[in-house]
């Protein structure tokens, strides 16, 4: 599950160490880095995990239940995983410097304006139409409109309750005139 990490610009390996690897290490879109920084933090959970997981079985050495070779063997792994959480981090850290680089001429956009509304008419907010509503502001308006439902639906019940009494009586008189 563990990611290779990323070789520095002009030092790719492999058979396809020529110049159009180097230019292809060089010219890495975001949405690649983006990909590889993904991996890259679930590979530090992963590793994380594993961390806390020989933690857990791991006893101290104090020499009544434990055999010293085992505490060493799971000491050795334990410091093998955290230089391996250490190197994941870097590489976590170059990932997010270089979308920093490649982003940095890029304005940044309100969350609120990134969320697409419906208005009241059915045409859709612009960015231009006004502000942004916020999310409190249409739950307040929701729950208004909630509120006015039910009291139309219990203004309806009684009609209907009503209309159902004298179609009650009506029919019990004509059977009485029968």
């Amino acid at each position: 599950m563990s990611t290779p990490p990323l070789a520095p610009a002009g030092m790719a390996g492999g058979p396809f160490a020529g110049p159009q690897a180097q230019q292809a290490a060089r010219e890495v879109n975001t949405a690649t880095l983006c990909r590889i920084g993904q991996e890259t933090v679930q590979d530090i959970v992963y590793r994380t995990m594993e961390i806390f997981q020989l933690l857990r079985n791991m006893q101290l050495p104090n020499g009544v239940t434990y055999h010293t070779g085992t505490y060493q063997d799971r000491l050795t792994k334990l410091q093998d995983h955290l230089r391996q959480l250490s190197v994941l981090f870097r590489k976590l850290r170059l990932v997010y410097d270089k979308c920093n680089e490649n982003c940095g001429g890029m304005d940044p956009i309100p969350v609120e304006q990134l969320i697409p509304y419906v208005e009241e008419d059915g045409s859709k907010n612009d960015d231009r139409a006004g502000p942004p509503r916020f999310a409190s502001e249409e739950r307040r308006e929701i729950t208004e409109v909630n509120k006015k439902l039910k009291q139309k639906n219990q203004q309806l019940k009684q009609i209907m309750d009503q209309l159902r009494n004298l179609i009650w009586d009506i029919n019990a008189m004509l059977a009485m005139r029968n």
